[in-house]
């Protein structure tokens, strides 16, 4: 069957979010609530150069849009637009500074009580948007991430974020799945950053899933891309998605590397 078909079923209660706290095993989508505590932003945007947008897009007039797939409760997405935009150490206002006018961005989850807490923290409201959504699933994307567009004229975001996502699409929809979803990626976005999970990650998720008595990932035994999967992502974006890779902005403390790519 089609990728993604039936998973906002599945979605409906990913996690026990009991008086002990939720299990991190028990978020099969990587939708864990407390994700920024062992996973934090800094350790991602300080890999990035000073500068970087006004590198890539010298000559912009208009806001450049952005979108981040898979923005679990936002932590990421504000220190991406912070460290873009150059505000961390502001001390006034950056929506009175214009900081908005530059930069719009989209940020979008499949769980939605994530993407409401999100909105509650957001610093940023009038520049970046937060809604619930299964990527995977055409029949919603479509008409949402085209309306979005088309409020500002566009037809493509300059700039996608996909911050240690494509290990979760792929354990749960398959070598196709993931083919879909940079192939989509490609089509939506000028550049992209990708953070793939490398493959020791899916047989933690695994062994997790395990722990809890739960059933196996549908497709990880099944898998035929594995093992270095920077690599591999890097091999469909690049002859498969005809993208090039601009830059490799070294590792993370987690040995994630952060990987800039070009339509």
């Amino acid at each position: 069957s089609r990728p993604g078909r039936g998973s906002r079923a599945k979605m409906a209660a990913p996690m026990s979010r009991g008086s002990r706290g939720p299990e991190p095993g028990a978020a099969p989508y990587g939708n864990f609530p407390n994700y920024s505590r062992f996973h934090p932003p800094e350790g991602r945007v300080s890999l990035l150069p000073q500068g970087l947008l006004r590198s890539l897009f010298p000559g912009a007039t208009r806001p450049l849009l952005g979108l981040d797939v898979g923005c679990n409760s936002g932590e990421l997405s504000v220190a991406l637009y912070q460290h873009l935009l150059g505000l961390q150490d502001s001390n006034s206002s950056p929506e009175l500074q214009g900081a908005g006018k530059e930069l719009k961005l989209l940020c979008c989850d499949i769980d939605p009580e994530l993407i409401q807490r999100a909105q509650q923290s957001s610093p940023f409201p009038a520049s970046i948007s937060f809604a619930s959504l299964d990527i995977m699933d055409s029949r919603a994307r479509e008409p949402f991430l085209s309306s979005y567009l088309e409020r500002f004229g566009r037809s493509s975001f300059d700039i996608g974020f996909c911050m240690s996502v494509t290990m979760w699409i792929h354990l749960n929809h398959g070598d196709r799945g993931l083919l879909e979803f940079l192939t989509l990626l490609a089509s939506l976005c000028t550049f992209l950053l990708v953070e793939p999970q490398p493959w020791k990650c899916y047989r933690a998720a695994a062994r997790r899933l395990r722990r809890l008595g739960r059933d196996d990932f549908e497709h990880f035994r099944s898998l035929q891309i594995n093992g270095d999967m920077a690599e591999s992502i890097t091999r469909i974006l690049t002859q498969e998605c005809a993208m090039e890779l601009v830059c490799s902005f070294g590792s993370t403390s987690w040995d994630r590397s952060l990987l800039l790519f070009k339509s």
